[in-house]
């Protein structure tokens, strides 16, 4: 059974849009087949590969909220950066609505990981994860290899 995603198009974030980077809309799956949907964030005229980071805020929270700031944050100081709504929230697929799991959160950060070191502007060495509040520190664990 598949989700229909209804993304939003229009600048919804609950900070003001910085001049200094480019935004777009991404999706991407974990290995549950949950569709996860982030709000990607590159520095203007940047060139090269660039290091990137993952960015998924406490547990309620949505990518247009903090994290959606510090990615942003983040690619003014030269990153690539992703925040994105962590499986059953937000603008991501899964049902029930709402809940979290420590599991499943790790395999979405590794996800978006996964995601980040597949593109062409990104150095796949050089990508990091910030994870806000307690369910960001229980997903930690995902990027110590």
């Amino acid at each position: 059974m598949s989700e229909e995603l209804n993304l939003i198009k229009e600048w919804d974030k609950t900070f003001p849009k910085s001049e200094k980077v480019n935004h777009r809309k991404v999706t991407f799956h974990n290995r549950f087949g949950i569709t996860l949907v982030a709000d990607l964030y590159e520095p203007k005229d940047a060139q090269g590969k660039l290091p990137a980071i993952a960015v998924s805020g406490p547990f309620g929270a949505v990518k247009e909220q903090c994290s959606g700031l510090y990615a942003q944050k983040m690619a003014e100081r030269g990153f690539v950066t992703i925040a994105f709504d962590p499986s059953y929230t937000g603008e991501s697929t899964g049902t029930p609505r709402n809940v979290a799991s420590p599991d499943i959160n790790t395999e979405d950060f590794q996800a978006a990981v996964d995601f980040l070191s597949i593109q062409e502007n990104i150095d796949s060495e050089k990508i990091g994860i910030i994870g806000i509040c307690r369910l960001g520190r229980l997903s930690l664990k995902c990027c110590k290899h």
